[in-house]
């Protein structure tokens, strides 16, 4: 007798046959799902999919249109934020927030256009200076390396002949370089107008944002605002201070040993010492060393000595009263944060890592809760000498 035709079999006479497994499976898969119609819900659900794919695109493209006007925005809060303190104290004094805002920003312009003023044009002749007397220090350099250590250098001409091949087409970037000085004029420019509204309408902008949040969340937000405000301002505040000391101290002791180029020397060490962690105080002290080198190599051992125990004080005497209220970050973090912001934002974002890494953190201890650590031998540092002594009489006895 012929098997007649199973009700799951939904294939006509010229499709393909079910196999028994996959009619079964038929049979247990729920109606809708046999079905040959879609359900009511896809084609709205492949809409809503679309839709967002086609907003998430948007907002990407829009992040990259904006990514100058972002910038500002960041610049200027970190501006602002370390204004703050010194616009609290004025406030104190009877001064009006406006115009406290305003003396400020006009104090740290006219402290920048002084110290510019008294060492713009030493720094800047020392540096031109500098760039001239390269090729002689590098040829003086080879033929010490060569004579010493029997290391050949590759000759002036050939590095410059190098560096002149990408540098031919110098005269058709003029319209280019025009242009990046008026864009960075207009960021400067707008900088300034930002940060000014930002901190003298600092207390309207926080009640306008706690307007819209509940009493509970009001008391967070603004204990979120005031500890970050009170970190990064100082620990930008700190920096500066650190910088300029450094900087002072290492043109001080480049005069007293006659090393030329003591201004631009000295102003990269500080900058570069305090501003790129981990390894800024070796790119910063490397400069002065190879120009000690190139002149004398026994300056070059005593500058080193110098910047050696220059850092070594820094860091157990200055640092720690300088530094004291603002965060400390671990040099680790703070150098991958360097490293991954110089990634994704060029300079600017290797400048700005080491203060949003700090709000970072100061916002993440806040809420973050911290446990006491269980005892372990992974967790020790060094093993304890008492722990030691405790051991070795039982050893003895056994």
């Amino acid at each position: 007798m012929p098997v007649p035709p199973d009700s799951t079999d939904t294939t006509g006479d010229d499709g393909p046959r079910l196999t028994p497994a996959e009619r079964r499976l038929m049979r247990e898969l729920p109606p809708h799902w046999r079905s040959p119609v879609p359900p009511r819900w896809l084609p709205r659900a492949l809409m809503m999919v679309a839709l967002g794919v086609f907003l998430a695109v948007m907002a990407w493209r829009a992040a990259g249109l904006l990514g100058n006007v972002i910038t500002i925005l960041v610049i200027s809060w970190f501006i602002a934020l370390a204004m703050e303190p010194l616009i609290l104290w004025l406030g104190r004094h009877g001064i009006r927030r406006t115009l406290a805002t305003g003396i400020t920003m006009v104090g740290g312009l006219v402290a920048a256009a002084g110290m510019l003023a008294l060492m713009g044009g030493l720094f800047v002749s020392q540096l031109v200076d500098l760039g001239k007397s390269i090729p002689g220090y590098y040829h003086q350099l080879r033929l010490w390396l060569r004579k010493e250590f029997e290391v050949e250098l590759p000759r002036s001409n050939e590095l410059i002949s190098a560096i002149s091949d990408y540098a031919d087409d110098i005269g058709t970037r003029v319209l280019s370089v025009t242009a990046a000085v008026a864009g960075t004029l207009f960021t400067f420019t707008a900088v300034l107008l930002v940060t000014y509204y930002m901190a003298s309408q600092g207390p309207k902008f926080r009640a306008a944002v706690c307007r819209y949040l509940a009493p509970h969340r009001q008391r967070e937000v603004l204990r979120i605002w005031e500890l970050s405000q009170d970190k990064v301002a100082g620990f930008i505040n700190s920096r500066v201070v650190l910088a300029l000391i450094s900087t002072v101290a290492t043109f001080l002791f480049l005069t007293v040993l006659s090393v030329p180029y003591a201004v631009p020397l000295a102003v990269f060490t500080g900058l570069v010492s305090q501003f790129v962690p981990t390894v800024g105080t070796y790119i910063g002290g490397a400069a002065p060393v190879l120009v000690a080198l190139a002149v004398d190599p026994i300056k070059a051992a005593i500058v080193l000595v110098f910047i050696i125990a220059y850092q070594q004080v820094e860091n157990l005497v200055l640092t720690p009263k300088v530094s004291q209220k603002s965060l400390q970050l671990n040099p680790a973090v703070a150098f991958l944060s360097v490293l991954a912001f110089g990634a994704l934002f060029g300079a600017l974002g290797a400048i700005l890592a080491l203060p949003v890494v700090a709000t970072i953190q100061a916002v993440g201890s806040t809420y973050f809760r911290r446990h006491e650590l269980v005892e372990s031998e992974l967790l020790a540092q060094e093993p304890s000498r008492k722990k030691k002594d405790d051991h070795e009489p039982e050893a003895a006895q056994a």
